[in-house]
């Protein structure tokens, strides 16, 4: 196949694959089976993978995620994305409806039978995507209105997002625009949210609270492939900047032609939204409270927008939200009932917990047993006492909350809680960090830490071993064969055998895996399995430069790690607290007796060997524009240079590449020295020309 027909076999493929998507995600009208599905993009990978020079960022192939960053780069928005203001009754709907009249009258501005865009008020994340000559170019959180994470990569992921409009425009007849600014809001469906939270309990992983934290944490992941793997979606409402170039645009001057264009665009709209009278305003909204269950995602209220975009402009904003446009939001819903007990429950991170065991009330068709009291000062602050008539509220329509007890309903023997300062599992001493809200179990053989731990030992973030997920890890702790990490080592095929669907194979490779993860494990890589709260792969990659073994690392003060780049007096205080720990100390100790006992050698630098990178701490930030970062970081390392995760007082220099963010503002306002790329390449200069001469002095 010749290289014109190989791109023009690309071409087609990627726009069979688009709308193909589109038809799937967008309008839930797929044309083809599953398997034709495939077999097209099957065809698709194969030919990119051959043909790399014609590779396209917004192929489909690229919808499954790849790029791991160190952090989201901020980014200005062109056009502020403003907040609204909410009603929470019929009559401050009415209010809203007399400043708005009163605005425009005295402007001079007629505001006779005005009709309204009614729409949901998704609860999820805002994002603002953008599109250049119709191509997806980039995505920007909310932030702050003004400025906004950078969540490109994430975004595209995203099955439903659109990442070119211009054969949905052809279809429809619509301009291609220069440039478009869609806003709308990413959620996660109610169904998706439970199998997501389901998938994360069998892998050990985080459980979210609601769907929108699910749909928040998503976007927000570092490594696009997470964000790929999640059940996303976007639901456009709005539109920002707008840049027609040469066409004279759509002519749109009602919102709901807004909608309807960015609908014939390729972009996915709520079917719910319509135009109504004013008057039909609030039965709209009583409507889709009724039926709000009855949704397959989240919806805390329902926005209103005038559909004139001619009188939008009249009416302009205030400093914080438009006058055009207001949020009904739906109550609260809340009830009284009493409560039974306080538990206090060990969480994964060995936090104590203390849940409220209610008499079971009906919130809006949801009954509620439990709830979350977050922390002792939560109980203090509002005096919960078991045995309390207490207001609890569905916050969101989803986390129920204790609000307030409901003091003359009080029994006169109840007492103040005693929150427990030792481990209600393990009854190992507690501890609550200075400035931290939570009491923690630091036991590591900790039972109700057990399978969390143990499944951080063995994935890729700690030893690594092959084939041992957490389901696994379940089985063996169920069957009382594991109840430390250690072992993990003393298992043999016999002991595997009786376990369901092990079979003598499979026995046999687990055995294998978990000796050569005994015999290949490094001390950094043993550092972070221990799951020491703060101490990650870069941690503890640092501390085994500077410490030989677990004995030596277990012996340092707190000054002695501070004094560490980029460890500060909490990270620090986590360590002491994690050696300090006698069940710790004794699971150290047979780590050592079964030969699971790393050891690094630490090498000083040689003054001779001493380099202007030597000692010095880098931080990196931006886009460089010749070089990838994690090569700049590689040569910084090999220098004698460190290479940390923050701005810090002890950070010597920030090279700051292209679109720096919030972290050059910080290392301006701290002193720290800037440089930029090329500053930085002659400073790798200058080693180089250095190093030369150093090599030539020594030669004979």
């Amino acid at each position: 196949m010749s290289e014109t027909s190989v791109a023009d076999r690309l071409r087609e493929l990627r726009q069979l694959i688009h709308d193909h998507d589109y038809r799937y995600y967008v309008l839930d009208d797929p044309r083809i089976e599953d398997a034709a599905y495939d077999v097209l993009y099957r065809e698709l990978k194969a030919l990119e993978a051959a043909h790399p020079e014609l590779a396209d960022a917004n192929s489909p192939t690229r919808r499954v995620g790849g790029a791991v960053l160190d952090g989201f780069a901020s980014r200005p928005h062109r056009l502020r994305m403003y907040s609204l203001d909410n009603a929470m009754s019929e009559a401050e709907w009415q209010d809203f409806l007399t400043r708005a009249a009163n605005k425009l009258e005295r402007d001079g501005v007629p505001f006779e039978a005005p009709t309204f865009w009614v729409d949901p008020k998704f609860d999820g994340l805002a994002l603002e995507i953008i599109y250049e000559n119709g191509v997806y170019a980039g995505a920007l959180t909310r932030g702050d209105g003004v400025t906004g994470e950078d969540v490109t990569e994430n975004v595209r992921t995203v099955r439903n997002v659109p990442l070119d409009l211009r054969p949905h425009a052809a279809r429809t007849g619509l301009p291609v625009p220069a440039l478009l600014e869609v806003r709308g809001e990413v959620v996660m469906t109610r169904q998706d949210f439970y199998e997501l939270n389901e998938h994360q309990r069998e892998q050990g992983g985080k459980i979210f609270a609601n769907p929108r934290n699910a749909a928040a944490g998503s976007v927000r992941q570092l490594d696009s492939k997470i964000s790929a793997a999640r059940p996303l979606t976007f639901f456009t409402y709005g539109v920002g900047s707008q840049d027609w170039g040469a066409s004279a645009g759509p002519g749109w001057t009602r919102h709901s032609e807004v909608m309807a264009g960015l609908a014939g665009l390729g972009l996915p709209v709520a079917s719910q939204g319509k135009v109504v009278a004013a008057d039909g305003v609030y039965p709209y909204f009583e409507a889709m409270g009724m039926g709000r269950q009855e949704l397959p995602f989240e919806i805390d209220g329902v926005v209103v927008k005038v559909d004139s975009l001619a009188l939008q402009t009249a009416l302009d904003f205030t400093d914080r939200a438009p006058r055009f446009a207001i949020a009904l939001k739906f109550p609260a819903h809340e009830g009284e009932t009493v409560l039974r007990q306080i538990d206090v429950q060990v969480g994964r991170t060995g936090v104590l917990t203390p849940v409220a065991i209610l008499e079971p009330v009906s919130l809006a068709g949801v009954t509620v047993a439990r709830a979350t009291l977050h922390n002792e000062d939560e109980i203090k602050a509002k005096d919960l006492r078991v045995g309390d008539t207490v207001v609890v509220r569905r916050a969101g329509d989803v986390i129920p909350e204790v609000v307030r007890v409901v003091e003359d309903k009080r029994l006169p023997n109840a007492e103040p809680f005693d929150f427990p300062h030792v481990c209600p599992s393990c009854h190992s001493p507690a501890v609550r960090g200075e400035g931290e809200a939570a009491w923690r179990c630091v036991n590591l053989a900790c039972p109700a830490m057990l399978r969390r731990g143990i499944s951080y030992f063995v994935s890729k973030s700690g030893l690594d071993i092959e084939g041992l997920g957490a389901k696994w890890v379940q089985a063996l702790i169920d069957q009382g064969l594991v109840k430390t990490p250690a072992d993990l080592f003393d298992l043999t095929e016999a002991n595997l055998l009786p376990l369901e669907r092990m079979a003598e194979k499979s026995a046999a490779n687990f055995v294998a895996a978990v000796e050569a993860a005994k015999h290949a494990a490094t001390l950094p890589r043993l550092i972070a399995a221990l799951g020491i709260r703060q101490v990650g792969t870069r941690t503890a990659r640092t501390l085994a430069e500077h410490f030989t073994d677990l004995d030596a690392l277990g012996a340092a003060t707190v000054e002695e790690l501070t004094a560490l780049p980029d460890i500060g007096p909490e990270v620090a205080g986590a360590i002491r607290e994690f050696f300090d720990n006698a069940e710790n100390r004794r699971l150290l100790e047979r780590f050592r007796e079964i030969g699971l006992w790393p050891v690094s050698v630490v090498k000083p630098v040689s003054p001779a060997a001493a380099t202007p990178f030597t000692g010095k701490r880098f931080l990196f930030t931006g886009a460089l524009p010749d070089m990838a970062r994690d090569k700049a970081q590689t040569l910084v390392e090999g220098a004698g240079g460190k290479v940390v995760g923050s701005v810090s007082k002890k950070l010597d220099y920030l090279v700051a590449g292209a679109d720096p963010g919030s972290k050059l503002a910080k290392a301006q306002a701290l002193g720290v020295t800037v440089l930029s790329p090329e500053q930085f390449a002659a400073m790798l200069a200058e080693l180089h020309v250095e190093t030369r001469t150093r090599k030539s002095l020594l030669d004979p």
